[in-house]
């Protein structure tokens, strides 16, 4: 039974589709500007006086920089940038943000830039599809992921996709909750 007069009620689209391409040096602009949507800031600190995300990052010098394994693609739905996602081998990586942590994973970090692309469907596409990526080396075993432990919708996002929390960890300040997908986990989803 529905809340609402039958001119009201909503009927459920179907999800964007969303295509993942690298990211490049010019879309540099374009991710400096979602860092300072407050949404982006937001999930990536737990700074309350955070003016920019990622402490202000040079993106410019950031997707020219292809000294390790770290690779970043850009969202679009019909051609329209609408999120970024980072990539890497947390082991191997150099700044060593993970600490020591075992070979053959990867670690990804997701945002949606335009805020109204939130909550439909995006996230879950664009997760999808890099879940897909990773596990396709079959040298991967698992995927890691580090939402701050207050983003509870992101927990929940995460979740629903099967990732398993590992634990609470500070990182560079923050106080965010490790999950963990193990690529036994993702093969019994994908059945």
């Amino acid at each position: 039974m529905s809340l609402y007069a039958p001119e009201r009620q909503v009927t459920p689209s179907s999800p964007p589709v969303v295509t993942l391409r690298p990211a490049t040096p010019a879309d540099a602009a374009l991710l400096a500007a979602w860092d300072r949507e407050p949404h982006v800031i937001a999930c990536s600190s737990d700074d309350p006086e955070a003016e920019v995300a990622f402490d202000g990052i040079d993106w410019t010098d950031e997707l020219s920089n292809s000294a390790y394994e770290l690779t970043y693609v850009i969202a679009e739905v019909e051609g329209r940038p609408v999120g970024v996602m980072a990539v890497c081998d947390p082991e191997t990586e150099p700044s060593h943000y993970w600490g020591e942590i075992e070979p053959n994973l990867r670690a990804i970090d997701i945002w949606i830039g335009p805020a109204e692309w939130l909550g439909r469907g995006v996230g879950t596409a664009m997760m999808s599809q890099m879940i897909d990526r990773c596990f396709a080396d079959p040298a991967v075993e698992a995927i890691v992921i580090d939402p701050l432990n207050r983003n509870t919708a992101a927990i929940r996002f995460y979740r629903r996709l099967g990732f398993r929390p590992e634990g609470r960890r500070m990182f560079d300040g923050d106080d965010c909750l490790v999950h963990r997908l193990t690529r036994p986990d993702w093969e019994a989803r994908s059945r």
